[in-house]
């Protein structure tokens, strides 16, 4: 790379359906110069040699062995969002390829979509509004009822940086807060939230009115929630689901939907997404689903940009990375 230049940072695209927001392709091109794939396939000898770094917004670019090979300066693989499933850590290590995510840009929108899709879900807000607005509606029922957030009992499955920041919020509803975790928090931590340990993944379920998924998918967690763990729940309590798709069983979520062994599920995300139009989870009136938002706002956007950019530049000038992921 020549003196003054800017090392060369490939995106799936910018702009269009599924490239890189025009915003954030603004705040990249001051620390990178921006290739696409497509020019990158039309003159693959000289802008290989270029690409330091690879900016997977969305969960693209796809990156394979043949992209590996083709990129012999890279350097650092720069993740938007906090989960890393959709890499192959370990192929993409074999390569001498450091990669990052960006965990701290996601903590609080993502927290903030599990509460809004609890109360959406506890208080019937979907249902509500289609009949508010519908020109069927004569009068509004009074036994169209919903349930309460406040004094219930939360379970949060997955402790990290976005599990604690919804114990924050959920505190402020005096809801009693369960949690099940690989490693326990620290004591001043539990009762800063007055959350309270569960070792078994078992006992939080049973005593929770909501169960609220905040897991990263690994084959540890691959549907997680199944037939079993369903019939656990009370058969009012609600299941939220922000963390990914695979981490329920949704063949066993549709039938315990449908023979009410728990009361809704609120689902940010689906396997796969979006799901089929004819999947059965999209008749149920008793399910929220939305397109994987947690972290769609333009704040959020900005600052997983600029967390992956200093991520990015750490591993290029040889530095520490703040949010390096190893490979297991």
């Amino acid at each position: 790379m020549a003196a003054g230049e800017l090392p060369g940072l490939l995106v799936l695209d910018v702009g269009g359906p599924h490239g890189v927001l025009e915003g954030l392709a603004a705040l990249l091109r001051k620390h990178f110069q921006l290739v696409t794939m497509k020019e990158l396939l039309e003159n693959k000898r000289e802008l290989g040699r270029r690409i330091q770094a690879v900016f997977v917004f969305e969960g693209r670019p796809s990156i394979d062995r043949e992209l590996l090979q083709s990129l012999p300066s890279l350097k650092v693989v720069g993740n938007a969002g906090v989960g890393v499933d959709h890499l192959d850590l370990a192929l993409i290590s074999s390569f001498g390829v450091k990669v990052t995510n960006t965990p701290h840009a996601v903590a609080d929108p993502t927290a903030d979509m599990g509460m809004a899709l609890m109360l959406a879900s506890a208080r019937r807000l979907v249902e509500g509004c289609q009949i508010a607005v519908s020109p069927d509606t004569k009068h509004f029922a009074v036994d169209w009822l919903g349930v309460e957030v406040s004094r219930a009992t939360l379970g949060i499955v997955g402790m990290g940086s976005i599990g604690y920041r919804v114990a924050q919020r959920a505190k402020a509803f005096s809801m009693r807060i369960l949690y099940h975790n690989r490693n326990r928090r620290r004591r001043e931590e539990e009762e800063a939230v007055g959350a309270h340990y569960c070792e078994r993944l078992e006992e939080l379920l049973q005593q929770s009115d909501f169960v609220m998924l905040v897991v990263n998918l690994s084959p540890q967690t691959h549907q997680l929630i199944g037939r079993r763990e369903l019939g656990l729940m009370k058969p009012t309590a609600t299941l939220i689901n922000i963390s990914r798709g695979a981490v329920i069983d949704q063949d066993a979520l549709v039938e315990a939907l449908q023979k009410q062994v728990i009361r809704a599920a609120a689902l940010d995300v689906t396997s796969p997404e979006p799901l089929p139009r004819d999947h059965p989870l999209l008749r149920l009136q008793n399910v929220i689903i939305t397109p994987h938002t947690g972290t769609a706002t333009a704040q959020a956007l900005l600052s997983m940009a600029a967390e992956a950019s200093a991520n990015i530049l750490a591993a290029l000038s040889g530095q520490h990375v703040p949010s390096q992921v190893f490979p297991k």
